[in-house]
């Protein structure tokens, strides 16, 4: 009788929270835990999950299993827009499995048009409650353009990285190379601030949804040299 009633409690538990739903790692969200999260609760989800990756704890996931659940629907929780990093993945660094994510990415984590369609229909269409710009130390893209690289159709790329260079002030002749690690890093902080802002400037469907509590944009940067992921 007491097992009965403690399954029946849990059960109730579970219902409720999309906390608790989140600790069944093997489950994924479905549209009714989605829509009980907060955007506050989504980035807690975010920072558990990378303290696990830090901590050699990621969950040992039957990712088949959430393939085959979420094909017929995805209810993710965040969208997370990084760089083409092949050592900052996002679905990594968070812990987070088949359908828990939307996530663009780009070299600079750099917003354009594309992404911020993709944004708002992550948002406002399938429910998200959360998005992250997030950079990481030792940025190629920044250090190319920290040293005016120039190639093909990355050119333009890293032009969009020069309002940060700019931004970034350092003692009269310091090094502002990509040999300079500070100012590098520097860089990529402030890069990541600026996009955020541009992302809220440049689109009214995600900056409405944020003045109405209902989304958050938050800025982070992913030290690839420990996996700790730091929120701005």
């Amino acid at each position: 009788m007491k097992i009965q009633v403690a399954s029946l409690i849990a059960a109730a538990v579970m219902a409720v929270s999309p906390l608790a739903w989140a600790d069944d790692h093997y489950k994924t969200f479905d549209q009714a835990a989605q829509a009980a999260l907060t955007p506050d609760q989504a980035l807690s989800l975010l920072k558990e999950g990378n303290a696990r990756f830090v901590a050699g704890e990621s969950i040992d996931r039957d990712l088949i299993e959430q393939q085959k659940a979420t094909s017929s629907g995805q209810f993710p929780f965040a969208v997370v827009l990084s760089c083409l990093d092949s050592r900052s993945a996002p679905e990594v660094v968070f812990d987070q499995g088949v359908g828990d994510l939307f996530v663009g990415r780009v070299a600079g984590n750099v917003v354009d048009t594309n992404l911020l369609g993709s944004f708002e229909f992550a948002t406002a269409a399938a429910g998200s409650k959360l998005i992250v710009v997030m950079g990481h130390t030792a940025c190629g893209a920044v250090k190319g353009a920290c040293d005016g690289v120039e190639l093909g159709n990355l050119t333009a790329l890293l032009d969009e990285i020069e309002p940060a260079i700019d931004a970034v002030s350092t003692p009269v002749g310091a090094d502002r190379s990509s040999a300079n690690t500070a100012f590098v890093n520097d860089v990529i902080e402030t890069n990541v601030r600026m996009q955020v802002n541009e992302l809220l400037r440049r689109s009214d469907v995600v900056r409405g949804l944020v003045d109405a509590g209902q989304v958050k944009v938050v800025g982070a940067v992913h030290d690839i040299s420990t996996g700790e992921v730091t929120f701005l």
